[in-house]
């Protein structure tokens, strides 16, 4: 048998064998497409927000109680921090026409039953009338400044609540990969199933600290400006009140 024989043969064996493997892939494949598809596929499970807090653990349940701390503290600033209750407008009215009638005891027993920032500063400048204005000047300053250090320190405790949320999260986290690394020491080659328990755990304390973090910090800075803003409006209200005992150069 030549060579050239030879080669045609083993060609045409070659070839024949390829064309029946691919008809038999050609033949099985959609049977095979078709039992995957058929297969059932397995239903992932829903998990609501309660159940992500209860799978976190004590930490969680702990920053839980935080949000709603925060969220109490957030609405209770937005409502009594507003300038209608620092200056009650009635207030303001009664005490400027008390002021054009010169009935300054009477404005200031007025300004001694109200507790609000406008009516607590308002009543140390009237007790320096009669007095330089200097000194009227001073003590509106100092009543000014403690009554609002007074409502910053309240309004800094949503700060707390925002520091406090992620090293919560942070805390439950190390707590977390402590668990798991303990399954690793006390199990000879531990499933994953074993160790995604306290990792599951720590990346749930850290988003939920986050959650609660990053809006109470966008929170705060409002709450705050909004203050600063008020208590600048306060003061210029008081100080057009004042302004009648400035001497005239």
């Amino acid at each position: 048998m030549t060579p050239r024989l030879m080669n045609a043969l083993l060609g045409s064996k070659f070839s024949a064998r390829a064309a029946a493997a691919l008809a038999v892939l050609a033949i099985s494949s959609p049977a095979a497409w078709a039992l995957q598809d058929a297969a059932p596929k397995a239903a992932i499970p829903s998990v609501s927000l309660f159940d992500y807090i209860v799978m976190s653990g004590f930490i969680g349940w702990v920053i839980c109680v935080l949000s709603i701390i925060a969220l109490a503290m957030v609405l209770e600033n937005i409502v009594t921090l507003r300038r209608e209750k620092l200056a009650p407008p009635e207030l303001v009215d009664e005490v400027k026409s008390l002021f054009d009638e010169g009935q300054y005891q009477e404005a200031m027993e007025l300004c001694e039953n109200d507790k609000s920032f406008f009516a607590r500063v308002c009543a140390a400048g009237i007790t320096k009338i009669g007095y330089d204005y200097a000194m009227i000047e001073h003590a509106l300053q100092e009543a000014g400044n403690e009554e609002a250090i007074k409502l910053h320190q309240k309004v800094a405790w949503l700060s707390v609540v925002a520091a406090l949320a992620p090293m919560l999260g942070l805390f439950g986290t190390v707590q977390g990969m402590i668990v798991a690394f303990q399954t690793i020491a006390n199990t000879v080659n531990p499933a994953p199933s074993e160790l995604a328990t306290g990792i599951y755990q720590a990346l749930l304390t850290t988003f939920e600290g986050l959650m609660i973090a990053i809006p109470v910090v966008g929170a705060f800075a409002y709450v705050r400006n909004r203050l600063v803003r008020s208590i600048i409006e306060v003061g210029a209200i008081l100080e057009d009140m004042f302004e009648k005992f400035r001497p005239q150069s």
